[in-house]
């Protein structure tokens, strides 16, 4: 099943996810080359695509899990949980319905 998992970023946290950011993209290709990840990104902090030092307020990945206790404890593994960039983290089941 697909799970959404909804993060919001703690203010000022630019330098510590821009510091994690390697060890965080590399967890998220390992699941796409085993064909999980529906979709995945960050919330920029302004409208653009590249915010800058502006940042960003959170991020959203949608990714198959066997159980909502499976994608709690891999998000709760995140290298931007452990660096501190999160304030919240949401895990909810997700129903695809389009496209």
């Amino acid at each position: 099943m697909l799970y959404a998992i909804l993060c919001e970023d703690k203010p000022n946290s630019l330098p510590l996810r821009q510091q994690a950011r390697p060890a965080h993209l590399e967890r998220l290709q390992d699941m796409v080359a085993a064909g999980r990840i529906a979709i995945a990104g960050p919330h920029p902090a302004i409208d653009s695509a590249d915010p800058g030092e502006a940042g960003f307020t959170g991020s959203l990945i949608v990714a198959e899990f066997d159980s909502l206790e499976e994608a709690q404890a891999w998000a709760n593994a995140d290298p931007y949980v452990a660096a501190g960039v999160f304030s919240k983290v949401s895990v909810k089941p997700f129903k695809k319905v389009l496209p």
